[in-house]
């Protein structure tokens, strides 16, 4: 509806522009449509009579009132009210509404989605874990995250990219290794012996024991298999990362996460990456030697101060893969590319940022985006839920789609903007109350589909759609404007949740939609002895239904039809 409004209103600065009024060289100023507040000063409201005021030369109201009469004949528009210095507060006609309806109804499951990003590729990469444990509770908000806009992208028209970066490399797999050697030994983590650094938990004696087994282990499509010898540290490793990445791709099934790309940081190294871009950023001048080290000038490109890049000793410092991983993501045409991450890392963003900057590419100073969060604090009976046997000294994701289950974890970790403090209550998570955000929203879906079946039951005729949106005009309580309204609200909040990489906005939307259907199915009957009123009702409700569904499957999450 802002789109169509939007044009309209283009529609009517050409018309003024035509009759003299407006300069036919006028700038079109960035103008807003949006939704009021209260339905009291109408459904939208324009601020441009104001912005073009100035470069007209004109009083903001008088030119508001002239935009106005100048606004071609459309079905859209019920009627329209200057207010204040010049908004122009833009009250929408019923069939607007009923309208909306009828696309919903007709677009089924394509409803609320678009082509915005049509012909073009994001890359999304989220989880990214090292391959050293179990995913922990915060690895579950990053990969909802990470799947839920990738979700919104593919809904935008985008060609999406899930990628999960392995950091198979490096010190912690160097412990991970010596963990598990230990354990094939024969000593357990309270034992002298103990590497100081060693994982503790009870996976790692599960790991060492398949080894010594001789147990194949597959990940990505690669088989290990395991040689017994608990000697040989590499082939331990070699075990153990795929044994603990083949764990993650199974906490990640039951959380149902796919992912198109697995990139190993290794092959940055195997395959020349990270010298690659060292020597492009040196070649372009943007670096300096100083106390045997190389450094990146990353001070011309806004970070607070110089980065070491090469140590003196000749290894890289860990934000210099980061920038050949990017640089690989570049390459390989990722247009956007998004990376969710914990709060924790922000520091280290600026630097990337600089090393691409550095590399003379012309990748863009935004690019790529960061979504970063805040971590979580489990609750159960009151107290916070720390320790899992398994994982030794961290509650794993497994536990908590154990206990809440794959919706209510789902719906739980995307509810909040991912900048917020998230405290998960379990209690709250398995309860079946109109407080459990998500058991109320899939009433909803359940509730529609359950009056459906009252029909029969009942005897009465099956809902006729074309009949119900025919009589739409009927539905004029406040219950049933605030649904109409609340529909046509979607495709404009799926726009913003991707385009501000915000998918709470679509959980937030939904628990609205739902309490709005509720408190409508409370004041109203539905089923009715006046067809003409039972199947407008009812088509109102069948189309809300079909918008939770689709507002459900963004987040990853089943539409019940029976609760």
């Amino acid at each position: 509806m802002k789109e169509a409004l939007r044009e309209l209103v283009l529609q009517a600065i050409r018309t003024l522009q035509g009759d003299g009024t407006l300069p036919a060289d006028i700038e079109l100023p960035h103008f807003v449509i949006e939704r009021t507040r209260s339905r009291e000063h109408g459904d939208f409201a324009a601020n441009v009579a104001m912005l073009l005021a100035k470069p007209a030369r004109a009083k903001p109201r008088e030119l508001a009132e002239k935009l106005v009469a100048a606004l071609p004949p459309n079905q859209l528009v019920g009627k329209v009210e200057i207010a204040g210095p010049g908004f122009i507060n833009i009250f929408l006609a019923a069939t607007a509404y009923h309208a909306e309806v009828r696309q919903i109804l007709d677009q089924g499951e394509a409803y609320g989605r678009s082509q915005q990003g049509a012909g073009r590729t994001v890359g999304v990469e989220f989880v990214s874990a090292n391959p050293t444990g179990p995913l922990h509770v915060g690895h579950g908000r990053n990969a909802v995250l990470g799947d839920c806009l990738s979700r919104l992208f593919k809904a935008t028209g985008w060609n999406v990219k899930r990628e999960f970066y392995y950091n198979d490399a490096g010190v912690q797999i160097h412990n991970l290794a010596i963990s598990v050697q230990a354990r094939a030994r024969g000593l357990s983590p309270d034992e002298a012996g103990w590497p100081e650094d060693g994982y503790r938990g009870d996976y790692i004696a599960d790991v060492a024991k398949a080894y010594l087994a001789g147990e194949s282990v597959s990940a990505d499509g690669h088989a290990v298999t395991g040689a017994k010898d608990p000697e040989d540290l590499e082939a331990i490793r070699r075990f153990a990362v795929a044994a603990l990445r083949h764990e993650q791709d199974l906490d990640l099934k039951a959380f149902g996460i796919d992912f198109e790309v697995y990139f190993l940081e290794s092959s940055l190294y195997t395959d020349g990456k990270v010298e690659e871009a060292v020597r492009e950023i040196v070649a372009h001048g943007h670096t300096y030697e100083e106390g045997g080290a190389l450094w990146l000038r990353s001070t011309d490109f806004g970070d607070d101060k110089d980065r070491v890049m090469r140590k003196s000793d000749g290894t890289y410092t860990y934000f210099v893969p980061d920038v050949a991983y990017h640089l690989s993501k570049w390459q390989r045409g990722y247009e956007h590319a998004v990376t969710v991450l914990g709060s924790d890392h922000h520091g280290t963003l600026a630097r990337v940022k600089a090393g691409l900057q550095a590399l003379d590419l012309g990748i863009p100073k935004d690019w790529p985006h960061y979504v970063l969060y805040q971590m979580i604090t489990v609750m159960r009976g009151g107290e916070e839920v720390k320790i899992s046997k398994r994982a030794g000294s961290y509650l794993t994701l497994r536990d908590l789609i154990d206990e809440a289950g794959r919706d209510a974890t789902r719906y739980f970790l995307i509810a909040r903007r991912s900048d917020s403090q998230l405290v998960f209550d379990i209690d709250l998570a398995r309860s079946q109350s109109n407080d459990n955000p998500v058991y109320y929203i899939q009433y909803a879906h359940a509730r529609v589909c359950r009056v459906l079946e009252e029909l029969t039951e009942r005897g009465l005729p099956p809902l006729d759609r074309q009949a119900g949106i025919a009589q739409l005009g009927r539905l004029d309580s406040d219950h049933e404007q605030i649904l109409l309204t609340e529909l046509s609200r979607y495709p404009e909040v799926v726009e913003a949740a991707a385009a501000n990489l915000e998918p709470h906005l679509i959980a937030q939307y939904l628990r609205e939609l739902a309490g709005a259907l509720h408190s409508y199915y409370h004041e109203h009957k539905w089923i009715v002895d006046d067809a003409e009123l039972r199947n407008a009702r009812v088509t109102l409700a069948l189309a809300t239904r079909g918008v939770i569904r689709n507002g459900l499957d963004l987040l990853g999450l089943s539409a019940p039809e029976k609760m």
